[in-house]
């Protein structure tokens, strides 16, 4: 059913028998009836109605941070103000909220209304979202309130919609393997990102611009996902802003690393042992024993769990060193590394995310 055209057939009707159009508020009312009609003929006899939906999962990065640092009163504040501005964003774009869970939002998008289209919608409440949260952060530091910022993933597939539970409790809710990739894709998202799925930028037929595709291996998946950073939409003239700061992703770990020190481009033969204790795609923490000046060049060997690697071609530079209890936490940027170790250290950290819940 086209729904935008049988409203208007509908308009046309009552027009022509009562002179008069439909206000707007009853031609929401039929929009609903309509939808529920079509929902309930294609129900099957479990009561789940087959359909393709878009769905965002838009999650507060820091939240947990916070509420270890400031008053619960502050906390409960600043969450309430976040997720009222999420509210009023999704229902500016026809969004329906699917569910709250505690700092983060699930919202699927279809047939609206106005005619628009769902992935398009869904695109512009997400960058909407990101350009709101900025401006509520600016709100905050003149307050004196903690930055919080969101990290949104986003994917468009078959679902099933329907009602779970009983009598004494029941939700209509969503469904699905589409619902399950956002949510994964959402948990890989950085402060301030958004990233959509393969099947998203397929159907956006150039309303987006979007990073370089890039796969991920999330939980569930044999094969990893392709995604895309969105970065605008140009009919809008709108952009997600950027994250100057961002941090690539990352994960805590304990894995035993060797390095060599590099002195006027000699590698000394004196092997050096430390533990890594935050492990990323373009560098690591690492905890040992002598302080290394920063600015330095290191030579590092690791053996990298999981995925059945030994890195033995890593170079990186010391950005910073600081004592903590007899022993030093070193940060070392990586300056030059085989694709190889590069796609090992990415999967590895992708791998440990799926474990770790990640704020």
């Amino acid at each position: 059913m086209d729904l935008r055209n049988t409203v208007d057939r509908i308009q046309n009707i009552v027009s022509a028998e009562t002179g008069r159009r439909l206000g707007a508020d009853a031609e929401l009312a039929v929009s609903k009836l309509l939808r529920q009609i079509a929902a309930n003929n294609q129900q099957g006899q479990d009561g789940f109605a087959h359909r393709e939906l878009t769905i965002l999962f838009a999650d507060l990065r820091g939240f947990m941070s916070i509420s270890d640092k400031y008053a619960a009163e502050i906390v409960l504040k600043v969450l309430n103000r976040c997720l009222v501005t999420m509210t009023e964003v999704v229902f500016a774009h026809e969004g329906t909220i699917d569910k709250f869970m505690g700092d983060s939002l699930m919202v699927r998008f279809s047939e609206a209304t106005s005619g628009k289209d769902p992935v398009q919608r869904s695109l512009a409440c997400a960058v909407d979202l990101q350009i709101a949260m900025d401006e509520l952060n600016q709100h905050h530091r003149e307050s004196g309130l903690p930055e919080l910022y969101l990290g949104i993933g986003i994917s468009t597939g078959p679902v099933f919609v329907g009602t779970l539970g009983s009598e004494l409790y029941e939700a209509h809710t969503v469904i699905g393997e589409e619902v399950n990739v956002a949510a994964r894709i959402e948990a890989f998202s950085l402060r301030g990102q958004v990233l959509i799925s393969e099947s998203t930028f397929q159907r956006c037929n150039g309303y987006a611009k979007t990073g370089e595709p890039f796969p991920l291996h999330v939980k569930g998946k044999a094969d990893p996902i392709v995604v895309r950073e969105l970065l605008e939409i140009p009919g809008l003239e709108k952009s997600v802003p950027r994250r100057e700061g961002r941090k690539s992703p990352r994960v805590k770990v304990g894995i035993g690393v060797s390095y060599q020190v590099i002195q006027t481009d000699i590698t000394l033969p004196q092997q050096h042992k430390g533990t890594i204790l935050v492990l990323g795609y373009h560098g690591i923490l690492v905890d040992i024993k002598e302080p290394l000046p920063v600015g330095s060049e290191v030579k590092i060997r690791v053996d990298l769990p999981l995925v059945n690697h030994r890195a033995s071609d890593v170079y990186g530079r010391v950005k910073k060193c600081n004592a903590e209890r007899g022993r030093y936490l070193c940060g070392i940027e990586f300056t030059a590394i085989t694709s190889k170790t590069r796609s090992s250290i990415e999967l590895l950290v992708q791998l440990l995310m799926q474990g770790a819940e990640r704020k």
